[in-house]
């Protein structure tokens, strides 16, 4: 596998415009010109904004999407195809453009556009936009990562996952957009939801509507939805005020998705599963500014002078099916998360860091998280005879719960190589904590913490709270002190709340400051810091942090 600057050499020195589809279906709609009087409107040339996205020292992917006729609406494979022009400069007013080039929006990747820009400065910031019929699009601000070599004071991210259309509004997006103190923001997965409108959340409580109304099976229906999902305000403007660093998780595909499927996938009815994730990774990688990696994922690796390297994964393209809770083949040597080149890319990279800090972006949580613990003594021999999983029983199977042999490897070679300072971030599960991870949770704390991990909440995608159709705090207390009784690795704990975090990191420690808005079904929604954990250097061991990072 190849990280960054591997990837970096496959590309041009300046500038390279990705216009083509990175994974060509066959059979997807051919471009349809526009009749003649299918003018451009110059109001709707760039209604999906700009992004930017993959810092490095040297530069950044831009991204945009034209429409450069009304009817080349996203997934309508029609529209002809048109020049656009991209620009970079070092101030908002364009009076000093540092880079410029051009490329083709076509039908064939949707009209979208991305520009792999060179030759900038390191832990700069500028200032990009794009030109089509004559017309600017928004203007962008972007930063460069800081040079491989460089002791920066700090780095800082924002970090969200799981943002439901139907399910509220993007207000933890308009909260980011407006900090100037972020390098980037991370986005752990499921930036978007495959579901039929009405079925996540129901009828009922749907807060605006998506589109397409059905349920996301081909290429088309990914890129309608891709393209709804660009057209939210808070969006536009994260995109537009942040380069964003994303990942996928399983919505972006179908639920629970795996390598041969999903459990929101009926091939009966709804087709191969192999072409619906093919169609969903080209949607994916024509609407989002991420640069593929090997073999069409998203596993790859940035650094962030010699504070971080940042390790993200893939976990849905190589993962064997989901075991069924309580089941012992969750233990099973032969079934993997990661797929055996993955980890071991992982593993390697790990080993081979020479940053202050590795941060590791899993899609769904490493912790363990057991109920209905025995005592640790009894809980092997058990284990054994029951044909029970080793480490308890497991309540969600799609996490690292349910592909132990993974973990086991993977923190047993944090342990055994004395790799310090690694904190996992994840998404996934619409709640935020704060944990230790120790090699085996059952004889914690006697057993010590090998890594930490932050756990962010949702942007929209319902709680606990929300399915239950409860005022906050009906329900999750007990459910918050049964989790920490049974694994008393976990630090801290919070069912209620949606929101976004803010992570900083510096030589001395990583503290990540936990946000929660005041009501997700309200477009103008307030923010407040809810908590704030820190793992200091050299401790794995998170601890409460009085004071929100400055």
């Amino acid at each position: 596998m190849t990280d960054h600057d591997q990837i970096s050499r496959r590309t041009a020195v300046t500038a390279v415009a990705a216009t083509a589809a990175l994974l060509p279906l066959a059979g997807a709609p051919a471009a349809l010109a526009a009749t003649a009087h299918e003018a451009p409107d110059p109001g709707q040339l760039f209604r999906h904004g700009v992004a930017s996205g993959d810092p490095l020292p040297d530069g950044i992917l831009l991204w945009t999407r034209v429409t450069p006729a009304p009817s080349a609406v996203p997934g309508s494979g029609r529209g002809p195809a048109t020049e656009v022009g991209w620009e970079v400069a070092a101030d908002r007013d364009f009076t000093e453009v540092v880079a410029r080039g051009h490329a083709t929006a076509s039908a064939s990747a949707d009209h979208t556009v991305k520009a792999d820009v060179r030759g900038l400065r390191p832990a700069t910031r500028y200032f990009y936009r794009f030109t089509a019929h004559g017309t600017h699009s928004p203007v962008g601000r972007t930063r460069t990562a800081p040079a491989h070599d460089a002791a920066a004071g700090n780095v800082r991210f924002g970090v969200v996952s799981c943002a439901n259309w139907e399910s509220g509004y993007f207000s933890p997006y308009r909260h980011l957009a407006a900090r100037a103190d972020l390098d980037a923001v991370l986005h752990l997965g499921d930036y978007l939801y495959e579901y039929k409108s009405g079925e996540y959340p129901d009828f009922a409580h749907v807060v605006r509507p998506h589109a397409p109304a059905h349920e996301l099976l081909t290429l088309a229906d990914y890129r309608t939805r891709h393209g709804v999902h660009k057209t939210d305000p808070d969006a536009l403007a994260l995109h537009a005020a942040h380069p964003v660093i994303a990942m996928w998780d399983d919505h972006e595909f179908a639920d629970n998705a795996w390598s041969g499927g999903a459990v929101n996938h009926t091939p009966d009815t709804e087709g191969s599963w192999s072409a619906r994730m093919a169609a969903a990774k080209q949607a994916y990688f024509e609407w989002m500014p991420v640069r593929p990696s090997t073999a069409g994922t998203t596993y790859r690796r940035l650094r962030f002078g010699t504070l971080a390297d940042l390790h993200l994964l893939d976990l849905r393209s190589f993962r064997d099916e989901q075991a069924k809770p309580g089941s012992g083949a969750v233990d099973d040597p032969g079934r993997t998360l990661t797929g055996r080149a993955q980890l071991d890319w992982l593993k390697a990279g790990l080993e081979r860091s020479d940053t202050a800090w590795r941060l590791v972006g899993t899609s769904v949580m490493v912790s363990q998280v057991a109920f209905g613990a025995v005592p640790a003594h009894l809980l092997g021999p058990l284990a054994e005879v029951l044909g029970l999983p080793k480490e308890g029983i497991a309540v969600n199977t799609d996490q690292w719960d349910g592909y132990t042999d993974d973990r086991r490897e993977l923190l047993g070679h944090l342990s055994d190589r004395s790799i310090g300072n690694t904190v996992f971030l994840t998404g996934d599960i619409h709640m935020s904590w704060a944990n230790d991870v120790p090699m085996r949770a059952a004889t914690y704390p006697a057993t010590a913490p090998v890594a930490t991990e932050f756990v962010v909440t949702s942007v929209t995608s319902d709680n606990v709270d929300d399915i239950l159709r409860v005022a906050p705090q009906t329900v999750s207390l007990a459910g918050v002190a049964a989790i920490r009784a049974a694994n008393r690795h976990v630090k801290w704990l919070d069912m209620d709340s949606h929101g976004y975090g803010v992570l900083n990191v510096t030589a001395e420690r990583t503290q990540m400051d936990y946000f929660a808005v005041s009501d997700k079904t309200d477009p103008q929604a307030t923010s407040r810091l809810l908590r704030s954990y820190l793992t200091r250097s050299g401790t794995q061991r998170v601890e409460r942090s009085q004071v929100p990072v400055r």
